[in-house]
């Protein structure tokens, strides 16, 4: 094989920051997703030459950590900031960002949002070239259609809007100007995002997700029955919340990883595939028809996702620690025992059984999440209730956001019934 000399190689393409800066708005940025994602954006301000590649111009959260938005708010100067909170709430982030520039002496007054809709009017800022969606739940799908109606470019974290939403997610993203504006951010879809870089989509042969087992891996299912919250928020390698750390010990958020991979990158359920890999350092994989596999790895460390997210193509430089090659390492893989860990299994059925299916597996799912951590639910009712409301569940033939809502709130209502009738 001949070599190619440093003149016959392309030049790089520049990284977007070589010209301008990408302006972003953070969605849920005092959460786990939002809170290193600033993480990312001061590494690689501090890192830059020349100006900062990234420039925050609004942030949204909830009302359950105002002082961290208003620190936030200050150190980004962001032009716009939203509360899902009341009046009350904006009124007293206001007041808390006024001492802290008082203090500063500096001058700084952002336009101030509240309400059930304020990440939505942010999604949609004018200033804004990227939106960062960090929410934890359904509540997101809402603002990822704005995102992506108003032509941003979306860095999805938020899974269930995509697993809620489906084809209208993917249906709002044809329509966009931006040939790819759906990023993922997600470390298993990140990885896979990055692999398929390797091949033409006709060369793929299968995805293949992996999952470090969580807390119970290599548990029986009958080992399972005593499980308490505690010992389900005992992730051995993510720090992710209740929800999502739950739904790790589940399975279920793996479960609905797949369902995510299948619609972001149009691979059918059957061709996408679950292994345990305890380390977490290989991320996913993609198989190729030719017999070769793709694989992205690096140490867990959500900041490089995020990080890849807000300037992809382009990667951005320390965004994370690299492998160390000259230590000694061992990796394994092993099948996911699908009699301990039903979900990936049900939640393929829930998706076959009509485009709303998802949806109420994810709403049913969240509410038995809920009565588990308030004691009324035991572990292994969690998936059993899901599947209940599922069997239940009549699609409709047309998915609308009206319909995706109208899905959920009944299968909330019908998995709190079921809730009810357990512990009678």
């Amino acid at each position: 094989m001949s070599e190619i000399s440093s003149e016959q190689r392309p030049a790089p393409e520049a990284p977007l920051w070589a010209e301008s800066q990408r302006r972003i708005c953070i969605l849920g940025s005092t959460g786990s997703i939002g809170t290193q994602a600033l993480d990312v954006v001061r590494t690689a301000a501090a890192s830059a030459d020349q100006q900062a590649p990234f420039r925050v111009v609004a942030l949204a959260a909830g009302s359950s950590n105002l002082e961290l938005l208003a620190e936030q708010a200050v150190e980004t100067r962001a032009p716009l900031v939203a509360t899902s909170g009341d009046v009350q709430d904006a009124a007293l982030l206001e007041r808390m960002i006024a001492s802290r520039v008082l203090a500063l002496g500096e001058d700084y007054s952002p336009q101030i949002l509240a309400g059930s809709k304020a990440a939505v009017q942010a999604a949609r800022a004018p200033e804004a070239d990227l939106v960062l969606n960090g929410i934890t739940g359904s509540i997101g799908l809402a603002p990822t259609l704005a995102a992506l109606e108003a032509g941003k470019l979306l860095a999805l974290a938020n899974k269930e809007s995509l697993i809620a939403g489906g084809e209208l997610v993917r249906r709002a993203a044809q329509a966009s100007p931006h040939d790819d504006p759906l990023i993922p951010v997600d470390s298993e879809h990140s990885a896979l995002a990055q692999a398929l870089r390797s091949g033409a989509s006709a060369e793929v042969d299968r995805l293949v997700l992996t999952a470090s087992g969580g807390p119970f891996r290599g548990r029986s299912r009958d080992s399972l029955r005593d499980v308490r919250p505690q010992d389900a928020l005992a992730h051995p390698t993510w720090d992710m919340g209740l929800m999502v750390t739950t739904n790790s010990s589940t399975m279920v958020n793996k479960a609905l990883e797949v369902l995510e991979a299948h619609l972001l990158f149009d691979i059918p359920l059957e061709r996408i595939d679950v292994v345990v890999h305890p380390q977490s350092v290989v991320h996913s994989m993609v198989q190729f028809v030719d017999g070769s596999t793709m694989a992205q790895a690096s140490p867990p460390d959500m900041r490089l996702p995020i990080a890849l997210g807000l300037g992809w193509p382009h990667r951005v430089p320390g965004a994370a620690s690299p492998c160390d090659w000259t230590q000694a390492a061992t990796w394994s893989f092993e099948p996911l025992d699908e009699e301990a860990f039903p979900a990936v299994r049900l939640l393929k059925e829930a998706a076959a059984s009509g485009p709303t299916g998802p949806a109420v597996f994810n709403a049913a799912n969240e509410q038995a999440v809920l009565a588990f951590h308030a004691g009324r639910l035991r572990f292994l009712e969690i998936v059993e209730l899901v599947a209940e409301v599922v069997r239940e569940h009549e699609p409709v033939d047309e998915l609308s956001l009206e319909s995706v809502l109208a899905a959920e709130a009944w299968a909330r209502s019908r998995a709190d019934e079921l809730v009810r009738q357990r512990r009678r």
